[in-house]
């Protein structure tokens, strides 16, 4: 039986994206999603906790991500992940656990701007996940209920 790797992640970037380029000339560019979780613990009161993933683009994807988000902005990515082992300055042994972005959705724009009818401004909300589900982005393709 084969695996599944698939990630998708609803969260804002946590860093402005770093653009470079291989001694290839493919483009890489690295950046930071921050995942918002919010329950109810034990004694009924609301808890929220971010989860920080580091994520990479490649080619294309690398440049407009780079050209086009910055810090703060959400985005919905879809992607896979991808385990890496290398050697630190210090000569450590590392590892990390990253997405490699294959889609990346701008769910919003630059900061200071509003879409027309969209309420109030960005600090005003509380759950930007929920408001995601309950405004979709306009472009991509239709829902699909799956029947599992």
């Amino acid at each position: 039986m084969t695996g599944l790797n698939r990630v998708y992640l609803l969260g804002r970037l946590t860093r402005d994206p770093e653009l470079r380029y291989t001694g290839q000339g493919a483009a890489v560019c690295d950046f930071g999603v921050a995942v918002n979780r919010v329950y109810t613990d034990a004694r009924g009161e609301r808890k929220e906790e971010a989860c920080f993933v580091d994520c990479v683009a490649w080619a294309r994807l690398a440049e407009v991500v780079h050209g086009h988000l910055t810090k703060g902005r959400r985005v919905l990515l879809e992607g896979r992940l991808q385990y890496d082992q290398y050697q630190s300055a210090q000569g450590e042994r590392r590892s990390r656990l990253r997405v490699v972005a294959e889609n990346v959705q701008f769910l919003d724009g630059p900061p200071g701007t509003a879409r027309p009818g969209e309420r109030g401004s960005e600090d005003e909300r509380t759950d930007p996940a929920d408001e995601a589900l309950a405004d979709p982005p306009t472009a991509g393709p239709p829902a699909v209920d799956y029947p599992f």
